[in-house]
């Protein structure tokens, strides 16, 4: 038997939701019998029904195996991390950070803790914003992704409602994301759009561009207005009206505009001619742009920021 005291960060989950992360060894199909035996009460009382949403204060007693009740051990690795964030904005609910290229906002194959969210979460820590033992499921969370060599701005939710309303955002398109990027020689417009269909090749990491509807492909659509203009290159702001896999540097290279230091898309004749170590490529501009009730982030609402003096890496 274990008893469990939700806070604020579980409140609102469906009840079966809660027990999956509480319980993580706890086969599906186990946790539903266990709901229907009065194996889980909430305040005292058999709750049966998994869409049940439990609040804040709650106490959830488990009559479960010992085997279903251990908790896996705790990620503290990012308590021994020196954190080093620039920071773009913080409040109580979010924190902007200006992710700089090369690093990786989460961990990738080889498992490194030198990521954006354990940074992130050293940096909250120890301001005592942020105590893991005070969690039942509830860590820290990135909003939104960015590739390692892309910088810019990301997003954290320093608490679950916010990662809620945030999402639900970003799946709205409620927010308006603008990037700086450097393209290969003079557009003829400029200002206008690129479009197209886009094709993701999931075994490769790559996606394919074609001018007419193709089976498995997604239509997608940048705008884009160009700032300056060099002897061979040009300096653009871009702005996703869609929000596919690699649609800028994918799109730009389809039309002979590859981004400079873009290995994937771009060619090496040109990118030996600049010293890049990735694609000139950054999230510059974030605008919250909310049509819908965003409750305890309605003040966000019509805010911008913006990285000043954007500096792409170089060898």
């Amino acid at each position: 038997m274990k008893e469990i005291t939700v806070n604020k960060n579980d409140a609102g989950l469906r009840l079966d939701k809660l027990l999956t992360k509480l319980c993580p060894n706890l086969p599906t199909a186990m946790l539903y019998k266990s709901l229907r035996k009065n194996c889980v009460r909430v305040n005292g009382k058999h709750v049966k029904d998994g869409s049940f949403k439990v609040k804040n204060g709650d106490i959830l007693t488990l009559y479960l195996k010992d085997e279903f009740l251990d908790s896996p051990n705790p990620d503290t690795a990012f308590m021994k991390i020196e954190p080093q964030l620039d920071i773009v904005y913080e409040d109580e609910n979010i924190i902007l950070v200006d992710k700089k290229q090369g690093m990786c906002v989460h961990a990738d194959a080889d498992g490194s803790t030198d990521t954006l969210i354990e940074h992130i979460k050293s940096y909250l820590y120890r301001k005592g914003e942020f105590r893991p033992e005070d969690e039942n499921t509830f860590a820290p969370a990135l909003c939104n992704r960015i590739d390692r060599n892309t910088g810019g701005i990301v997003i954290a939710a320093k608490n679950a409602e916010t990662l809620r309303i945030l999402n639900q955002k970003i799946k709205d398109r409620e927010l308006e994301k603008r990037y700086l990027c450097l393209v290969w020689g003079h557009l003829d417009k400029k200002s206008g759009t690129v479009k197209g269909y886009l094709f993701k090749d999931e075994q490769k990491k790559q996606v394919y561009v074609y001018n007419s509807p193709k089976k498995g492909a997604k239509s997608f659509c940048t705008r884009y207005r160009v700032l300056k203009e060099y002897p061979n290159y040009s300096e653009v702001e871009a702005t996703l009206e869609t929000g596919r896999t690699h649609q800028i540097r994918a799109g730009f290279a389809s039309i002979g505009h590859p981004l400079l230091g873009d290995g994937k898309y771009g060619t090496n004749e040109i990118n030996r001619q600049f010293s890049y170590c990735g694609q000139a490529l950054y999230s510059y501009k974030l605008k919250f742009d909310f049509s819908s009730d965003a409750g305890i982030l309605e003040y966000l609402n019509g805010r911008e920021f913006e990285v000043k003096n954007v500096r792409f890496a170089q060898k």
